[in-house]
């Protein structure tokens, strides 16, 4: 990666994190971050995202041997989970920020307070999420998928109960993984991420292929690998002699309501955000129910791809809230604006290089999943168009607002991704879907082009909208601790 090269003698906190601790004063221009500690946080995230879509798709096939009605269930209780999921990451968010921050001025202590706040706060939404959904789940996926198949629905609700009970779980790991991210230890996540997904393969190898328990092995899997991570996490994060933050006194309860309020004033914006977004995309697939097999299978390979090559910028995103934050809270405010720069731009690069190796060998890529011709060729042009838009406009829609939220600014970032997903990805899409499919009924694959080129205003408006911010500097006003 193209690092810039920074002072070698900053000061440690632990000598285990030495080049990632920030100097002692608010008014030091000695860099923050050398160019080893920002390789040692960014290839693990790297790393960690490559592996997350492997397994997931190695989790698929395994799935697949249940049956169709098997896959449906799981599939659909996948997609309702993803707005759970947000939930956590949105808590995870905020205490990194606010954890970030308060490594950057110097304040353990509070850091700490924060960590185990943050640790509290998860797993209070956890439990409330377990309480409502394990009694009212059949209930729940009646109101969602009242008309799905009785077999369908019978497997979702037996895969339904096993997902819920690993929401606690899930929500510790989430919690410490942010933690360890704001420490800069970003290669502890990834080890503990490698034993969660070897776990659940594992898993399902056991109960799906040995014992033949059918999704209901499938959720005990995922259940017994979330909670492996969460017991090493919450180990690991407890060790005040390896940490510079930790969790002190694990098992005895406190409520902070100031270290709260800071969380969720990012946590609660990038809930909603994240929420709308994965809402927004439910949505946008029903719109292409009428397109046909060949369009909705095309657009099932397009999504897959379009999420391995979004990999290098979802990782550099996560970096940026480590180190923006840590450089807002040791009051470094030009350095908060180099550095974003600087991931910024190895997105551009990163992701760049790989979209444009998948544009070139889209048509070996798509050949690889045994879609017809005719739906291989639509997929194949169609990830090509989104790699060009990958390469120019993605970074700066999504790489780039999280230096903004790392500095406090994820309200603005709510509001305009809210209105970006509404007005663009989700009317346009139905818009131009239904100009076309009315004056060419017959031409679905023109339609499925127009969904995304919908999609790719989504992209532009955001990124206009994020680069004018960044740019005009109000970002750095914003106040978390």
């Amino acid at each position: 990666m193209h690092m810039p090269t920074a002072n070698k003698n900053t000061t440690a906190a632990h000598a285990s994190q030495a080049t990632l601790a920030p100097q002692n004063t608010a008014t030091a221009r000695e860099p923050l971050f050398s160019h080893k500690a920002l390789v040692a946080l960014i290839l693990p995230l790297v790393a960690e995202q490559f592996l997350a879509i492997t397994i997931g798709a190695c989790d698929t096939l395994m799935v697949a041997s249940i049956g169709e009605a098997g896959v449906s269930g799981v599939s659909l209780i996948d997609q309702f989970s993803q707005l759970m999921i947000q939930l956590f990451a949105a808590f995870a968010t905020g205490g990194a920020v606010v954890t970030s921050q308060y490594l950057g001025k110097n304040e353990t202590s509070n850091a700490c307070k924060a960590a185990k706040q943050l640790l509290t706060l998860s797993l209070s939404a956890a439990a409330v999420l377990v309480c409502l959904f394990v009694p009212l789940r059949l209930p729940v996926l009646r109101l969602l998928y009242g008309k799905i198949e009785p077999a369908v629905m019978q497997n979702a609700v037996t895969y339904f109960f096993w997902i819920v009970i690993s929401f606690p779980f899930l929500a510790i790991y989430n919690s410490c993984a942010a933690v360890f991210r704001a420490m800069g230890n970003s290669k502890l996540s990834l080890k503990v991420s490698i034993l969660m997904n070897l776990t659940n393969i594992g898993g399902n190898a056991v109960f799906i292929y040995g014992l033949k328990i059918g999704v209901a092995g499938a959720g005990i899997a995922t259940l017994l690998s979330r909670a492996a991570a969460a017991v090493v996490m919450l180990v690991l994060l407890t060790d005040r002699k390896k940490n510079s933050v930790y969790i002190d006194r694990l098992f005895t309860p406190e409520w902070n309501g100031a270290m709260t309020k800071r969380i969720l004033r990012i946590g609660i914006p990038s809930g909603i955000e994240g929420s709308v977004f994965q809402f927004g995309k439910l949505i946008v697939q029903t719109f292409m129910a009428s397109f046909g097999t060949v369009a909705i299978a095309a657009n099932a390979i397009c999504n897959n791809v379009g999420s391995f090559a979004n990999v290098p910028g979802n990782a550099l995103g996560l970096a940026s809230v480590t180190v923006v934050g840590r450089c807002i809270g040791a009051g470094e405010r030009k350095q908060a604006v180099h550095y974003a720069r600087v991931i910024l731009r190895e997105a551009v690069i990163s992701m760049g290089a790989l979209s444009a190796v998948i544009f070139v060998f889209s048509p070996q890529i798509v050949s690889l999943f045994n879609l017809s011709p005719e739906a291989t060729r639509l997929a194949s042009g169609v990830i090509r168009t989104c790699m060009v838009a990958n390469a120019l406009v993605w970074p700066l829609s999504f790489t780039l607002p999280n230096s903004l939220r790392a500095a406090g600014d994820a309200k603005f970032t709510m509001i305009v991704s809210n209105i970006s997903m509404w007005l663009f990805r989700v009317l346009f899409c139905y818009l131009i879907a239904s100009w076309i499919l009315r004056h060419y009924p017959e031409n679905t694959s023109l339609a499925l082009y127009g969904v995304w080129f919908a999609m790719y205003i989504d992209w532009i408006f955001r990124a206009t909208c994020f680069v004018l911010r960044f740019r005009g500097g109000r970002w750095l006003e914003k106040k978390v601790i």
